[in-house]
């Protein structure tokens, strides 16, 4: 062997050990960090960035190594292997920190890794690189789901379906089931999260928002203290509940409504938008992608699927010890609920099967030592009612609640099943235009879009001016003083105020209380012109659609007791 061959082989070998000892380094932090928990504000901060350094470290390296290695042998699915877990590893962290630009990161690499095809050069001879395929592609539907990237979604879903099938047939000894199970999943997730779900952004969007800095302020003589949303926790405990993986369609809803829209321009001109309504599936990095630096972060949240008890109780201990001073907590529990399933309680959650004796129950008094620190609550259950309980026995801070109706309303020619549609007050919440749609049985092939339009520009002039009438009111409780300057939590009072209003002129339940969501404390009446007062606006919206017959339209319609009054 001449001196030069010596020389490159030697060569060959250095960078060689250099690269799989950086694979065995990173390979090491990755599997102490994957399982991590996504909530705890600052413990493992430096811990991600450690991971982060070593893979930065590591792509870099192959790049610049790229031929040596793989003429060392060095196969084009290990150099994906690592993509992708630079894109689980963004992911994580955005899911850790609802820092919109991770989300950004894990789309690039997850999309890099797609576009090159790293996992296709032996597919169909091992069985393990068709599995990795798999596993990347379903964590890729999982990104373009929560960064509303549609087209990408549809796209994905027919990979795996057609990738599982293929898989099938050529590892006969292997059973490709479970495959078979995400598509069913993904699939069943679409069609309650439809396009007509998505003509607007469930992201607080400034072209359609009020930007935070034009919100009316609540008179000091309400309140001196200004909150904010920094935290929130999202759990959601229905049998057969709609899911892609951990995200069922009520927390996946929750998770978007309480981020900004990046750039808010989700739809500012129609050349951006693919023909369903959502962003098309280019590459992130256009403006459009882009955070509005002036905004303030947006608040971390954690989300639980199907938690037991003590899990729940432990993350939210956790929150509640490291959220800031001026810090609000919201809490989304949706679940099935018991009526009397204790001494002193009137009803409580099911966290887990009947008949354990409580033992997965979560009862209104669990939540009484984290009234310590600034609560609100919102139920999402039949017996949300139970949890009014929790308003004077606190152990420091007043709560704020928003509790749904106890019984669902009868929908239009449309099934009312929450596992259809996932539940009908919370896409009141997150998406208000759309529940009232489904509400009086329209779905998005009978809308005209002008019609939405109008529709849209009405809602959003009856909310902005019910914002104005509560911030300005003498008789708000300080409970919603000191929360309402924060967006988030305005527009969900908001939205709750229309879904009650909604609620109590539509005719196939006036004058039942069950079926009205209640807030507590209460809210002063806001004093309107007729004009444009709620019951007017909601008139005008049933018109527009048609649905007229569906309302009741005396402007003297009065309340049932424990809603919205003067006092």
């Amino acid at each position: 062997m001449s001196h030069q061959q010596s020389a490159t082989t030697s060569s060959n070998i250095s960078v060689n050990e250099v690269f799989w000892t950086l694979v065995d380094k990173a390979d090491k932090k990755f599997s102490k960090i994957r399982d991590l928990p996504y909530y705890q504000r600052t413990r493992y901060d430096t811990y991600f960035y450690k991971v982060f350094k070593i893979y930065t470290q590591l792509w870099k390296f192959q790049q610049e190594h790229r031929q040596k290695l793989v003429e060392s042998g060095l196969k084009r699915w290990e150099i994906g292997e690592i993509a992708s877990r630079i894109g689980q590893l963004y992911f994580g962290q955005y899911m850790r920190t609802s820092d919109g630009s991770y989300l950004s990161e894990s789309y690039i690499f997850y999309e890099a890794i797609l576009t090159r095809e790293y996992f296709k050069e032996g597919l169909f001879q091992d069985v393990n690189i068709a599995n990795k395929q798999l596993r990347f592609l379903a964590r890729f539907l999982m990104v373009c789901l929560v960064s509303n990237r549609r087209e990408m979604v549809q796209q994905l879903v027919n990979q795996i379906k057609l990738l599982a099938d293929e898989c099938k047939r050529t590892f006969q000894e292997n059973d490709f089931k479970e495959w078979k199970l995400v598509v069913q999943e993904a699939i069943r997730f679409l069609k309650a999260d439809t396009t007509f779900m998505n003509i607007r952004p469930l992201r607080y969007s400034l072209v359609l928002d009020p930007h935070p800095d034009t919100l009316p302020h609540v008179a000091p003589s309400i309140s001196k203290r200004h909150l904010k949303l920094q935290d929130a926790l999202l759990s959601s405990f229905h049998h057969n509940e709609v899911k892609f993986s951990e995200l069922t369609i009520d927390t996946f809803r929750m998770l978007q409504c309480l981020e900004w829209e990046p750039g808010g321009s989700f739809y500012q001109s129609n050349s951006n938008l693919s023909q369903n309504g959502a962003p098309g599936s280019g590459r992130m990095g256009f403006p459009q992608d882009i955070v509005d630096p002036t905004l303030p972060a947006n608040p971390r949240k954690a989300v639980l699927y199907h938690p037991s008890l003590t899990n729940y109780i432990a993350v939210l201990a956790t929150i509640c010890e490291e959220l800031p001073s001026d810090g609000v907590l919201l809490v989304y529990l949706s679940a099935s609920g018991s009526f009397g399933a204790a001494e002193n309680e009137s009803g409580c959650l099911q966290f887990g099967t009947r008949g354990d004796g409580g033992l997965n129950c979560i009862y209104p008094s669990d939540f009484l030592p984290f009234t310590r620190r600034p609560l609100l609550l919102i139920i999402d259950s039949e017996c949300s009612e139970a949890f009014k309980a929790i308003a004077g026995k606190e152990k420091g801070e007043s709560v704020a609640l928003l509790l749904s109706p106890s019984c669902l309303p009868p929908i239009a020619s449309a099934d009312s099943s929450r596992y259809l549609h996932g539940s009908l007050f919370t896409m009141f919440l997150t998406a208000p235009l759309q529940a009232f749609c489904l509400l009086i049985g329209l779905s998005g092939n009978d809308i005209d879009m002008d019609t939405y339009d109008k529709a849209e520009k009405l809602l959003l002039s009856l909310l902005n001016n019910w914002g104005l009438a509560l911030a300005t009111s003498d008789t708000l409780n300080l409970v919603w003083g000191q929360i309402l300057g924060d967006p988030f939590i305005r527009r969900l009072l908001l939205r709750f105020l229309f879904c009650q209003e909604v609620l109590k002129l539509y005719a196939p339940i006036h004058n039942k209380k069950e079926f009205l969501p209640i807030c507590v404390p209460s809210l002063p009446t806001p004093a309107l012109p007729l004009s444009s007062s709620p019951q007017s606006l909601i008139l005008q919206l049933a018109s527009l659609f048609g649905a007229t017959e569906s309302f009741i339209s005396s402007e003297e319609t009065v309340l049932p007791e424990n809603q919205m009054s003067t006092q």
